[in-house]
Parts: structure tokens; C-alpha cells; sequence
């Protein structure tokens, strides 16, 4: 079977390698995205190119260059040696996509020793995007197993049938990512980073001041085992002050924080594999994208909390917290920046180089620094990080180096407060000593930055190699690092050093005034009291209040200390200034915004945000010039609060949700303990400082009300989409379980409108009654192929904002496919209940077999109990001709310099030369699809409720002038009765109407309605029916019932005799009409019933036709004798 001449033709393997553009393309084989394959050799004799996409080539030689037969031919039964989807990645590296064919005459390969193209399972099929760990592979459609061999899987060029978004669109512009781009691991990546950032400023320049402010707390007696039994057992009493001691509190209350944080964001981060920042919630439009694009890097990198919020919460709440959480970081920078600058100017003044003031100098040392981080930063992730390696060197050497000076006391440090390890000192800060006008929040406002570092590695996750793994690992380990470290200090510094001392060594004790001496330094001998005023100022230099380089002398060498605060402090803003700019650069690549998109672009090979970089810059530099940390840090608090409670609030949203597929490999989180966690960050938010927590909150909802109201075209698979579809359907299942009630009723129309486009006008009029009442389904019957567009015009209801689905169905006629729809459309209680026609105005031009179909469906709607409702406007319905004709006319929008915008439907091209206008009659129909679109001026809305049909001819017309744009519209109802009953009937009418609450202003009783037609119009009527009767009584029975049976629509002479006075009436209406309602802005009209059998379709065509004609937008309605209103409560 392996020779030219009998095997069966094999699938070329088309692969898009980066030499592509040095080969020729095919000009017949095109790919399903629409763009042309490249032939890897000669085209096979024997097998010649394949319809569409593929290319058929022998099996053992895809360049076709020789036939494969010195192959043996048992080579290819083994079912072990097959080549196999699985076994088709490149051993190259490049990046291919294959193909399979199915629609022609195709080696089928070997799954499970049998020829079937038919895929086992594959890792590579569920790629979103190529990616280093295999290429994405295309599973074989379901068109490509089951349908005929000689049809055309895709028509539009896009293997799933899917338009692309222009959000996708954007998306896929994007460039791949270039050769040699930077990846971190766990340590280095997210670790060395987190704990950089947390161990900022604060730590060294702040932790003592508020130990000093709040006191410390009782941890573990093991720390004191190295101390005296007096100490030990004092320990164990002061925790009965528990309450009253508070830095480590807020230490822990921090740590609690951001260890419930950090458990959410490594639940987020481990749902789904996570690569260049996103995962596979956020790649789903990349399935869209054409197979010749490089789809690897579509994403922007460092994300972080922008990506990790947004992917969860939708782009409402992410857009939100994106612009919060990226301003946050940058507003971080000044602050480290502000704390280096505050030591350098501490250093300058003890040896008297002050430049100006110590205001102004912070000022000018703070620009000089973010000046020289801009420039690390923006040479590039490779430079920074090994920048953050040095500073975590002298970081922890700093760090070891205080603790080593704190068991070393020196009788040189005693006057400036520091003793060494003692109980007295202990005791003497347990409690808080707030000054001025602190407090416990405010103090934890400030400290609260100093934790602020967890999303350090996960803003920049696109940089990271396995993020699934790194952030986990790395943010959770640096939370325990960093909190015992920063309870050690606390506890460290409240042990040894005094609160306020002078630094002057002659300020001691003799023994004599040593008993009235009750303050902790009193026990070595030295008296600080003389600083502290008794007005309550406090004029000390040195101690844990006033001191904030209390590290530094504590330490075994001071210098480290300096350098661990230059550490601390740069490195903490080199990640913020890192940070800052790629989480606004995902932002911004999103567009959820408009007029960010500049801020968009990277440069380099690791695509650096360098717009980001000077935005970010001018942020930092503005609060730089406030230069002063307490001031700052309490606004970053609330940004990066609001940040946690948001990422805290989306891992229980996603649990909540239940959708299969939050599914995070991180099990250690539980849904409650987010909530709890969230809760408390919006508590600490407004107990920290209400109106900043209060403007917060009103920004972030600022923004989520304008990214609601824009509706970016965005699919990142949200949580609230879960939970919106949980909560769908579990409101459907319990209304399916309540029985319907007169007061709840509400129309609940399926309008065939075939295209949603095709007919404007009848879909506004029906959108105007149901918005925000009832449900409108879009039926559509298909007698052709049932094409996968459903999605596109779903998605073209949503943008021109017409709240209605779109429900297409194949039939083999109009009648068997709105049969079916009458049937299955809807879901539970959420069903049509109306079926809505347009008027068939074309119905004596064509196949009377056609007026048959339309007539039985009006009749098929009465048999399912459905209310009908038939619309008629003079102009016409249907304009989808219109759109063809332009779109023909002007399918190349390059040759038409200006396209003018008729209406949402249609456009047309305008030049100098040759203007292209419509004919009279389609500019009318044009002008009236739209009528109801438009606001509606003052005028009438004339119903003509004859029959009492449950309710429905009064229910449309009231609903409809409660809208908007119909609100100048008053209701006048006309009635049939007798000359001399009209004053009765009014008043009874007026009556029913006042206990329905329906207003109206005015009703008309139609003595005259029995009064006979007009002749002329008579004559008319029967000029029109003429061609359609069937005049038996000219003919033999046996010809006149065989004709009959032929064409059923056929008048007979029995019937039109039997139904005259229907006939006539329908003909007197139409003259009344005219006389009463023709200037009404719509009528509203009983539709006349027609007996199943008895009447003809021919006839009762006629009839709506003559009922119908010359009159403004009318609508026919009919209920389906069920009553949809009540005058009870």
C-alpha cells in the first residue's frame, strides 16, 4: 500500500517555521485562520493539493520529493512506530502548528492500530498559546470527523467559527517575544524580591519608633532562656496585660494580613497554568487567534494584583484596583526614596553638612536618588536583579549585625538609652505610650507599608519561569521570613532601650535620689526625666520615641546599619519602581481605558515599559517633594488595603461561584478565611482613616461604574461570570418550582426576526415593551446550512445595547423551524409566551404555498397557547438587501474616501465624482427601520382593543408608554358598541381602565363599526381575492376537490358566502382607521381570529390585508384568552 499507485494520499505536515517568508506559499492551501500554507517541497504527482487549508502529499516524504516505496509496509502497521499527533513536536524548537485533512482522500493516522485521525488525549491540544514547554497542537474538529468528505469545514476562515474581538484583535498585534528574555526562579524572582520589599524602610528607621508609640507584647518564654528566673517568671505575669501592649500586635495584625493574602494570590496563581503573567482563564481568546500568528507572549508581563484581581473579578474591578494598586507603588517609591534621604540627611548633620534645611535637603537627595533608580530600572530586568542580590547581601548582614550589637551593651551607648537586655526595660515599654496625636491605627497606618512587598514577584509573574510554582513558594516563605524578623526587632528594641534619653553622659544618678527614680534607666543609674517637660513636651533626642537611627547604635557596627538602610530602602524602591509601570502597562495593553494605549508599548527584549518608567517617575518625584514618611506612608495604606481585600474577595468569589474551573493546585486556602480577610482590610481601611478610606472607595467604584457602563469587549473567564450563571440558575430552578400569577405576568416574546440586523424596525418596536420587563428571544429559522454565528450576532445585540438572545434553528421550512422554537425556546418559566411576526407584505408576488407556511404558523402559536402578535409598517421590515447591496457595491473600503453612516445597518461610500445613493423606495424603507429607535414626539398611541383577548392588546401599549421615548405618547382606546349604549360603554370602559391603573386620555365607543363598507371598497376587496378562488361551481366536484387538495390557500365559493360579514367588517375597521387613527404614532389593534380548517389561508390573508393597508405602524395582537392583568392586590 506504500506505492504511488495504490497507497492513499498522505497529510502534509505544514509547518510555520521563521523561514517561512524565504519559501513560496501555496496559492490553494489555505489554513482555517485564513492565511496561506507553505509547501515544504514539490507538489506529489499523485496527490495534488486538497480543498481549504491542507495539502495531501505522500506519507514517508512530506516534501514530496521521492515516493516512499523502500519503506517496508509493516513499518506502518505497527501501531508503536506510527507517527502520532503526540510524537509530532519540533526537534528544532521552532514553533509549528499541524494540520490534518480530512476532506479529501487522506492516510487516516494510527490510533489504537486503527486508521483514524481521531486524537487520544494531549497535553499540547490544550495549549492557549506556544509555549517552551511544547508546541500547541489543533485537535481534529468535530467537522473534520463527521462531516461529508467533500464539504467545506470553514467558511469564514476561523477554525471555531468565532469572530475576533477587538480586544483579541489588539491582542494578536501584538509582537512575539524576542530570544533571550530574562527568567527568574522561585528564590530569586519572587523570594529575594518579597523580602526586599518588606523589609523596607520601615524596619530600620521605624520599628523602634513604634515600639516606642505601642509597646511591646509577650511572644515565647524560649526567647528568654538565656535570661535570669526573675526575668523568666515576670514574663509570665505580664501577660495578663496582654490588651494593653500593641507593636507586636501590629505586627501580627499586619502579618495576618498579608498571610491571608498570600494564600489567595497562590490560590489565583496555581488555577491554571501561568505563563508571561496570565493563565489559562486569561488566554482564552487566544484560540481565536490566526495559526500562522505567534501567539506566545500575546500577554503583557507583571500583572500582578491588576492581573490577579481582573482575571477573577472581571475587568470592572480589576480596571479599578489596576490604576489603584500601579498608583499605590509608585506613590511606594517616594517613600523608600524618602527614607534613604532621611538617613543620608541624619548622616550629613552629625557631621555639619547640612545643604539648606533638613526639609529641603531630603527634597533634593530623594531627586537625585529616584533619578539614578530610574536608570537601573530602565537598563533592564537583568541589571535590577542583580542589583537585588547585592542589597539582600547587605541587607541580612545588617539585620545580623543589630542583632549581635543588642546582646553586646556599651557603657558609651548607655547615655543614649540603649542598656542591653533587661526586665525592667522590658516592662517599662510593655504598654503603649502614644504621643501627640497618635493612636494605635495611625501607628499601624504607618507600619502597614512596611508589608506591603508580598506581590513583589507576582507583578512581575511574566518574568518568572514557573510562576505556578515560584509565587506560592516564594511569597509565602518571605511572609514568614520577614514576620519573625520584624517581631524579633520588636521585641529586640522594647527589651534593651529606653523610650527617651538625652545622650548626655553626665545625666546620671547618685545613690541618694536613686529611691525617688522610678523610670527603667533609673536602675543604671541615669536620669532622663529632666527632658521630658512637664506641659507634656518632650525635648529628648535619643530613645525609641525620638530617635529613628536607634538601629544604628544598638548595632555592632553603625555603618552596616547605614548600609542596611540603603539597602532596605533602594532596593524596596527598585522593585516598587519596577512594579509600578508593568502592572500599568498590563492595564493599559488590556484597554479598558481609553488614552492609555501609549503606555502600552515595550521596548527591548524582556519588553520594558519605559513610557511606565517616566510616568511612574514624575509620580514619585511629586511626593517625593512632601519628604515626609508619616505623611506618606498612611496613603499608600489604604491603596494597598483596598488591594488585599479586593484579591482576598475574588478567592472567595471564585469559591463561592463553584465553576468547575477554579480549580487551584494550592489547597491551602479555605473561601471563609479570605472573606475574613477582606472584611478586615476594609475594617482596618476606615479605623486607619476613614475619609481616605471613604475617597478610596468612592474611586474605586467611580472606576467600576465606568468600565460597566463602557462594557470593554473582554472574555477573562471572571468569577462573576460563574457566579452570575450559578445564580441563573439556581433563580431559574426556583421559579420553575413557583406557579405563574396574573400579577407577574409579563410579554415574553420570540420575534422572528430572522438576522437580528434584517429587521430594525420590528426589533426596536418589541425591544421598546420588553426592556427590563420581559424576555425577547431573536428566532431565526434556516433553511440552508446552520452556519456558527450565533456568537456574532449575540454579541451585535449587546453593542447596539438590545437586551435579547439570538436563537437560530435549521428546518427544513419556516413552519417546522418555528414550530420548533415555539417548543424548546427559553429555559424553565423563562419562555416566550408572544410570538411576534412582521407583516407579510409580499405575499401576492410569490408562492402562495409561502402565505400557507405563514398563516399555519400564526395558528400552530394559538395551539401552543402563545398570544400573536403581527407587525405592519407601510414602508416594509426587511432591509437586509440594503446591507447586501452596499457591502457589494463597496466591499474594498480603501476606494471609497468617505463612508458615510446611513444608519446602524447600512453604509454607503460618497466621492465627488460619483456619489452612490439608494433608490427612493429603499432610502424610505431605510428611514422607517429606524422610526422607532428614535425618540417619539407628542402624539397618540391608538388602541383599538375590540375583543376582549385576555389583556394583551391594553398590556403592550401601556408598557410601551412607560418607556423613555415614548413617554410623550397617551394612550386613546376605541371600543365597538351601539349608538345607543355609548355613554354606558364609555363609562364602563373608563372604569375597568381606572381599577387597571392604566391612564389614558381618552376612550371612543364606535356606534358605526356594523355600518356597511363602502362599495368602492368592496369592489376592491374582491378584485384583490380574485386570482385566489377556487370557483367549484364552475368545475366537476372531483377537479374542484382535487384542486383543493393541491393548493390548499384556494378560496371557495361556500366560504367566502359564509364569512361575508367577517368580511365586511374588516373592510369597515380599515375605513375607521383611517377616519380615527391616522395620524397616531402606532396602532394597537385586535387581531381577527381565523377557525383552524375553515378559513382559508388565502382569505385570511386578506383579510389582515385589507384590515392593515395604508396605515400608520400598526400592530395586530392577540392574547391567548388567559388574563395578564387583574385589579386585585
Amino acid at each position: 500500500i506504500l506505492n504511488n499507485t495504490s497507497s492513499r494520499f498522505q497529510v502534509d505536515l505544514v509547518a510555520e517555521a521563521a523561514s517561512a517568508a524565504d519559501k513560496t506559499p501555496s496559492t490553494d492551501s489555505t489554513l482555517a485562520s485564513g492565511d496561506k500554507a507553505t509547501p515544504e517541497g514539490p507538489e506529489p504527482a499523485a496527490g495534488g493539493e486538497a480543498k481549504g487549508r491542507f495539502r495531501v502529499v505522500n506519507f514517508m516524504d512530506p516534501s514530496g520529493a521521492s515516493p516512499p516505496e523502500v519503506v517496508p509496509a509493516e513499518g506502518f502497521q505497527n501501531g508503536d512506530t506510527v507517527m502520532s499527533e503526540g510524537s509530532l513536536h519540533s526537534s528544532t524548537g521552532g514553533q509549528h502548528h499541524y494540520h490534518y485533512d480530512t476532506h479529501t482522500n487522506t492516510y487516516y493516522l494510527r490510533t489504537f492500530g486503527h486508521n483514524t485521525i481521531d486524537a487520544v488525549p494531549n497535553i499540547d491540544f490544550y495549549r492557549q498559546s506556544a509555549a517552551p514547554l511544547g508546541d500547541k497542537l489543533i485537535r481534529p474538529t468535530l467537522s473534520e470527523l463527521h462531516d461529508e468528505l467533500d464539504k467545506e469545514p470553514f467558511e469564514d476562515g476561523f477554525a471555531n467559527g468565532d469572530e475576533l474581538s477587538p480586544a483579541e484583535e489588539a491582542a494578536a498585534k501584538e509582537a512575539a517575544e524576542p530570544k533571550g528574555a530574562v527568567k527568574f526562579g522561585w528564590i530569586k524572582g519572587v523570594l529575594v524580591r518579597c523580602m526586599l520589599n518588606i523589609w523596607g524602610v520601615m524596619l530600620f528607621i521605624r520599628m523602634s519608633w513604634i515600639v516606642g508609640q505601642a509597646g511591646i507584647v509577650i511572644l515565647l518564654l524560649g526567647v528568654c532562656r538565656n535570661v535570669n528566673a526573675d526575668f523568666a517568671l515576670s514574663l509570665v505575669n505580664l501577660v495578663l496585660h496582654f490588651l494593653s501592649v500593641l507593636s507586636c500586635v501590629i505586627v501580627l495584625m499586619a502579618t495576618v494580613v498579608t498571610t491571608i493574602t498570600g494564600l489567595s494570590t497562590s490560590a489565583i496563581a496555581t488555577n491554571g497554568f501561568v505563563r508571561g503573567g496570565m493563565n489559562l482563564s486569561m488566554e482564552t481568546h487566544l484560540m481565536k487567534l490566526p495559526m500562522n500568528r505567534s501567539c506566545a507572549d500575546v500577554a503583557s508581563r507583571g500583572r500582578g494584583a491588576y492581573y490577579l484581581i481582573s482575571r477573577s473579578l472581571g475587568p470592572e474591578f480589576g480596571g479599578s484596583i489596576g490604576l489603584i494598586f500601579a498608583f499605590a507603588n509608585a506613590v511606594a517609591v517616594a517613600m523608600y526614596v524618602v527614607g534613604f534621604a532621611e538617613t543620608v540627611v541624619e548622616l550629613l548633620g552629625s557631621v555639619d553638612c547640612i545643604m539648606t534645611d533638613e526639609i529641603n535637603d531630603i527634597r533634593i537627595i530623594g531627586t537625585i536618588t529616584i533619578i539614578l533608580l530610574l536608570g537601573i530600572s530602565m537598563a533592564g530586568m537583568e541589571w535590577e536583579a542583580k542589583a537585588q542580590i547585592f542589597l539582600l547581601v547587605v541587607l541580612i548582614t545588617a539585620i545580623f549585625n543589630y542583632f549581635i550589637g543588642s546582646f553586646i551593651p556599651l557603657k558609651s551607648k548607655e547615655s543614649q538609652g540603649f542598656f542591653g537586655y533587661d526586665s525592667a526595660i522590658m516592662m517599662e515599654n510593655m504598654g503603649p505610650d502614644f504621643r501627640g496625636t497618635e493612636s494605635f491605627f495611625s501607628v499601624f497606618a504607618i507600619f502597614f507599608p512596611a508589608a506591603t512587598g508580598i506581590l513583589a514577584g507576582a507583578n512581575i509573574s511574566g518574568d518568572l519561569s514557573d510562576p505556578q510554582l515560584a509565587i506560592p513558594r516564594g511569597t509565602l516563605l518571605a511572609i514568614l521570613i520577614t514576620g519573625i524578623v520584624y517581631l524579633g526587632v520588636a521585641i529586640s528594641t522594647g527589651s534593651c532601650i529606653v523610650r527617651d534619653a538625652t545622650g548626655n553622659g553626665n545625666d546620671t544618678l547618685s545613690a541618694q535620689f536613686m529611691a525617688n527614680c522610678t523610670d527603667a534607666a533609673c536602675k543604671f543609674g541615669y536620669d532622663f526625666s529632666y527632658c521630658k517637660g512637664d506641659d507634656g513636651q518632650y525635648n529628648c533626642r535619643y530613645g525609641l520615641q525620638n530617635d529613628f537611627q536607634v538601629m544604628s547604635i544598638v548595632s555592632g557596627f553603625s555603618p552596616i546599619i547605614t548600609a542596611g538602610i540603603f539597602s532596605a530602602t533602594l532596593s524596596s524602591a527598585l522593585a516598587s519602581l519596577v512594579s509600578a509601570p508593568k502592572v500599568f502597562q498590563a492595564l493599559c495593553k488590556d484597554n479598558i481605558y481609553p488614552g492609555l494605549e501609549m503606555f502600552a508599548k515595550g521596548y527591548g527584549k524582556n519588553n520594558e515599559p519605559l513610557r511606565g518608567y517616566i510616568l511612574t517617575f514624575c509620580i514619585a518625584l511629586a511626593f517625593i517633594l512632601i519628604a515626609q514618611l508619616n505623611v506618606i506612608a498612611p496613603i499608600i495604606s489604604n491603596f494597598f488595603l483596598a488591594s488585599y481585600a479586593l484579591i482576598n474577595f475574588s478567592v472567595f468569589h471564585a469559591s463561592l461561584a463553584n465553576s468547575p474551573g477554579w480549580r487551584p493546585s494550592f489547597k491551602f486556602y479555605n473561601m471563609w478565611v479570605s472573606l475574613a480577610g477582606a472584611v478586615l482590610c476594609c475594617v482596618v481601611m476606615f479605623v486607619i482613616n476613614w475619609w481616605a478610606a471613604l475617597m478610596t472607595n468612592v474611586i474605586v467604584m467611580g472606576l467600576y461604574i465606568y468600565v460597566s457602563y463602557k462594557k470593554p469587549d473582554v472574555n477573562w473567564g471572571s468569577s462573576t461570570q460563574a457566579l452570575t450563571y450559578h445564580q441563573a440558575l439556581t433563580h431559574s430552578l426556583h421559579l420553575s418550582s413557583v406557579e405563574d400569577h396574573i400579577k407577574n405576568f409579563r410579554p415574553q416574546c420570540l420575534v422572528m426576526t430572522g438576522y437580528p440586523n434584517s429587521r430594525p424596525a420590528l426589533l426596536h418596536l418589541v425591544h421598546a415593551f420588553t426592556k427590563n420587563v420581559g424576555l425577547m428571544i431573536c428566532g431565526h429559522v434556516r433553511t440552508v446550512n446552520l452556519s456558527n454565528d450565533q456568537t456574532r450576532y449575540q454579541r451585535w445585540l449587546l453593542k447596539n445595547e438590545t437586551k435579547a438572545f439570538y436563537t437560530p434553528v435549521f428546518a427544513d421550512d419556516m413552519r417546522q423551524g418555528t414550530q420548533y422554537l415555539l417548543q424548546a425556546a427559553g429555559l424553565g418559566r423563562l419562555r416566550p409566551n408572544t410570538l411576534v411576526i412582521g407583516y407579510k407584505s409580499d405575499w401576492r408576488d410569490g408562492d402562495m404555498m409561502n402565505v400557507e407556511t405563514y398563516i399555519h404558523m400564526i395558528h400552530d402559536a394559538f395551539d401552543f397557547q402563545y398570544g400573536s402578535v403581527v407587525f405592519r409598517l407601510k414602508e416594509g421590515l426587511d432591509v437586509s438587501h440594503i446591507s447586501e447591496q452596499v457591502i457589494s457595491l463597496f466591499e474594498d473600503a480603501a476606494s471609497c474616501p468617505v463612508l458615510i453612516l446611513v444608519s446602524d445597518i447600512a453604509l454607503f461610500c460618497h466621492t465627488d465624482k460619483s456619489p452612490q445613493r439608494l433608490n427612493v423606495a429603499d432610502q424610505r424603507l431605510l428611514d422607517a427601520s429606524q422610526l422607532f429607535k428614535r425618540k417619539q414626539g407628542k402624539g397618540t398611541v391608538d388602541v383599538w382593543w375590540l375583543f376582549d383577548d385576555g389583556g394583551l392588546t391594553l398590556l403592550i401599549p401601556y408598557l410601551l408608554t412607560n418607556k423613555k421615548k415614548w413617554k410623550d405618547c397617551k394612550i386613546r382606546v376605541f371600543i365597538g358598541g351601539k349608538i345607543n349604549r355609548i355613554d354606558h360603554d364609555r363609562r364602563a370602559m373608563a372604569t375597568l381602565l381606572s381599577k387597571f391603573r392604566i391612564d389614558f386620555s381618552d376612550i371612543n365607543v364606535l356606534g358605526d363599526i356594523n355600518t356597511k363598507p363602502k362599495k368602492e371598497n368592496v369592489t376592491a376587496f374582491e378584485e384583490m381575492i380574485e386570482p385566489y378562488r377556487l370557483k367549484e361551481d364552475d368545475m366537476e366536484q372531483d377537479t374542484a376537490e382535487a384542486q383543493k387538495a393541491s393548493e390548499p390557500w384556494r378560496i371557495t365559493d361556500n366560504e367566502l358566502e359564509l364569512y361575508r360579514a367577517k368580511t365586511n367588517r374588516q373592510i369597515r375597521l380599515n375605513e375607521l382607521l383611517k377616519e380615527h387613527s391616522s395620524t397616531a404614532n402606532l396602532i394597537v389593534m385586535s387581531m381577527p381570529l381565523a377557525r383552524k380548517g375553515a378559513v382559508s389561508s388565502a382569505l385570511y390573508m386578506s383579510w389582515l390585508e385589507t384590515l392593515s393597508k395604508d396605515l400608520p405602524p400598526l400592530l395586530l395582537v392577540r392574547g391567548n384568552h388567559q388574563s395578564v392583568l387583574t385589579f386585585y392586590s
